[in-house]
């Protein structure tokens, strides 16, 4: 089953992924996007893994997550993602504007054969106001088209919201 959980900051989303993880009884691989570059982002990580079960595997790709969910996915086995939009960001960021073409249509291609459980987690960042600068807009517009095409292959879809799950596709939770 793929599972995509959408919310804002502090929405509960990752919480929400990590106690769906633990409830399929299946080895689990946090897959981590992050790159944390300041002591803020540290402490981000830091919280992320206190709550995380010692026991679940931990893979750290910043690029190339379509190859880590390849190499990583299989039956009776879940992988959670965390978080497509920093993942999304570290892709922008690059020099080169076709690598996030290339990783974004990776993705899309493979997620749907994939086997086993894996559940992705993203920003919601659609919901406000348009942003003023141009790599913003750029990021805004990018996540969102990238939520909307990884939805369509997605079994659930489900955003958060102050720690409470609307389920916006597939089976209520």
């Amino acid at each position: 089953m793929l599972q995509l959980i959408l919310g804002g900051a502090r929405s509960g989303k990752s919480r929400l992924a990590e106690k769906l993880a633990a409830d399929t009884g299946l080895p689990v691989t946090y897959i981590a996007t992050s790159q944390p570059l300041d002591g803020e982002m540290n402490e981000r990580v830091a919280r992320h893994r206190q709550r995380r079960p010692v026991h679940w595997s931990l893979v750290e790709e910043p690029l190339a997550l379509a190859r880590v969910l390849r190499e990583n996915a299989g039956h009776g086995q879940c992988l959670l993602v965390d978080c497509l939009t920093l993942w999304l960001t570290n892709l922008l960021m690059l020099d080169d504007p076709q690598q996030l073409d290339t990783e974004r249509e990776a993705l899309l291609g493979d997620v749907a054969s994939l086997p086993g459980e894996i559940i992705f987690v993203s920003n919601e960042t659609g919901m406000g106001v348009v942003p003023l600068g141009e790599l913003t807009r750029r990021y805004v517009d990018e996540a969102g088209w990238l939520h909307q095409a990884l939805a369509e292959r997605c079994q659930r879809v489900v955003l958060t919201v102050a720690g409470l799950p609307l389920t916006l596709k597939g089976s209520a939770l």
